[in-house]
């Protein structure tokens, strides 16, 4: 920052007790919307007259877009300002909460929800941590960490039966005309932010950054792209991997060659670090699994709307918050890498206790206790990862360790949401072929039409939108189209809970090897808590 704008920052103490609130607020906005969305699919789907796999798209599209460039926005902070960055990216945000309340199709959502909401939050989510950094000392700055983490653990926890009740008795455009609302009163309150001047290299790794980018995008988008039956799955796919594998060796020449890099290489030389963001990643994926496949069986399968899906999710969200909590305050002198072990062998518990349930269950209360043991589990894993991962790193690169952090995380979400959601409706589509072939009462004209259909456009759907759909068809093949889908949805959602399952199974393994290393030394920094 230069003198003169440096001299227009507001001189309103830092110790405001406003401020801690506002950020509070806003990280509130920040994780509440996705649960608003989880619950409001069905809603959604019926008020645009679009698919569960195109809200699905873009729910997954958003949390890439977020990943994708955060270490990109945490640069754009570092040189254009931390406040500039902050404000800017709540703008940004509630443009998309707007045009959620507004939009008329889904090509709307896409552009300014997923796209520009996506990066509003990577310009967001690292301006708040280098924000509190700046604005707080001492007691006052790990109170702030603990609030903005409290605010996001209870989005999580209240957001499905938020948006479940505004969505059901008044409208899902009313719950994100109230984010716009809170967005406005938070940027009110700006004037209070002191920004936080950046002194490091203001050189910009372009090369980095554009790899960076093709590489968590292309994984992303060509999991998305073979969900909607595209033919540029394995060029995208291949793109990814190959920009992941060149970013790695970028990122450690540059250093060689004392050049800026987009992030520090060295800091993966902590074996601590890369355990930690490996499971930070695996508990996301998971989360993303479980969020996306749940949420479709509860408004798809049983038909539940929108508050009756926030009613049979708050099991999941609210044992997840409590945990957190008693978790943070209560874990004594047990070690991080135990309870972060106990956190993803409870996660898999309660998946692998989903798998029989699925085809039985005609009410949601069914699933409650397994999603309690899962939502123990997660608690225990918000509790600590964050934590663990960031306690060793030196103040200096706190900031760009949590951005490489928040990248992981946001990553992980993004591919468990697509890759759930891709297998999900692969399955379904071969299930349904399967059975129509095996149907005695489908002719084979019939039975082609079912499969050329399936080929193009696999979805899933109510049983309701399906009779809607074979009106005029004789009663025998309605009947015998409703079986096959009443016996077929149900086969497409267990395996697509083996996504969250194997990412329980690898985080568990990750756990074993954090046991085998010694406990990390605090270096005086809060972890962000992003549930």
């Amino acid at each position: 920052m230069t003198e003169a704008t440096t001299s227009q920052v507001p001189t309103a103490p830092a110790t405001d007790r406003r401020l801690p609130i506002l950020l509070a607020m806003a990280m509130f906005v920040l994780v509440v919307d996705t649960s608003i969305m989880n619950v409001s699919i069905s809603a959604v789907v019926a008020d645009l007259g679009t698919t569960v796999s195109a809200i699905q798209s873009a729910i997954a599209l958003e949390a890439l877009v977020s990943a994708a460039f955060i270490l990109i926005g945490s640069k754009v902070g570092d040189l254009f300002g931390r406040k500039r960055a902050y404000v800017l990216g709540l703008l940004a945000y509630a443009v998309g909460a707007l045009a959620m309340a507004l939009a008329q199709s889904v090509t709307a959502i896409i552009i300014f929800w997923a796209v520009i909401g996506g990066l509003g939050a990577s310009l967001l989510l690292p301006a708040m941590q280098s924000l509190i950094h700046g604005n707080f000392e001492g007691a006052a700055q790990k109170a702030t960490y603990a609030l903005v983490g409290a605010a996001a653990a209870i989005a999580a926890a209240i957001g499905p039966l938020i948006g479940g009740f505004i969505t059901t008795f008044l409208s899902y455009r009313v719950a994100f005309l109230l984010e716009v609302v809170v967005i406005a009163i938070v940027l009110l309150g700006s004037r209070l932010v002191r920004d936080v001047p950046y002194t490091g290299p203001r050189q910009v790794d372009i090369v980095g950054s554009v790899l960076s980018v093709l590489g968590m995008g292309g994984l992303v988008l060509g999991i998305l792209a073979w969900q909607e039956g595209a033919e540029s799955v394995g060029l995208l796919l291949a793109i990814g991997a190959t920009s992941l594998a060149a970013l790695a060796y970028w990122l450690v020449r540059r250093k060689r060659e004392g050049k800026p890099t987009l992030i520090d290489p060295d800091l993966f030389t902590s074996k601590l670090f890369r355990l930690g963001i490996s499971g930070q990643m695996l508990q996301n994926i998971a989360l993303g699994g479980a969020m996306i496949t749940i949420p479709i069986y509860l408004q798809m399968v049983l038909e539940y709307n929108a508050l009756q899906a926030g009613l049979s999710l708050a099991p999941l969200s609210l044992s997840m918050f409590a945990t957190a909590i008693v978790a943070g305050r209560r874990s004594g002198d047990r070690r991080p890498s135990s309870i972060i072990r106990a956190g993803f062998g409870l996660l898999l518990i309660g998946m692998v206790l989903l798998i029989p349930i699925v085809p039985r269950a005609d009410a949601g209360w069914y699933l409650a206790l397994p999603l309690v043991v899962a939502g123990i589990g997660l608690g225990l894993l918000v509790s600590q990862l964050n934590n663990y991962t960031l306690a060793p790193i030196a103040e200096e690169r706190v900031s760009e360790a949590a951005g490489v952090n928040s990248a992981a995380g946001s990553f992980g979400l993004s591919f468990g949401l697509a890759f759930a959601g891709a297998i999900m409706l692969a399955t379904l589509a071969f299930s349904f072929t399967a059975l129509a072939d095996a149907s005695a009462v489908l002719d084979p004209t019939q039975q082609q039409a079912v499969a050329d259909t399936l080929e193009h456009d696999a979805e899933v759907m109510t049983n309701t939108d399906l009779e809607v759909m074979l009106v005029g068809q004789p009663p025998a093949v309605q009947a015998e189209i409703i079986r096959i889908n009443t016996e077929a949805r149900p086969f497409a959602l267990q395996v697509a809970l083996l996504i969250p399952i194997l990412a329980s199974v690898l985080g568990l393994l990750d756990s074993f090897r954090m046991m085998r290393q010694p406990d990390p030394v605090s270096a005086g920094i809060e972890g962000l808590v992003l549930a």
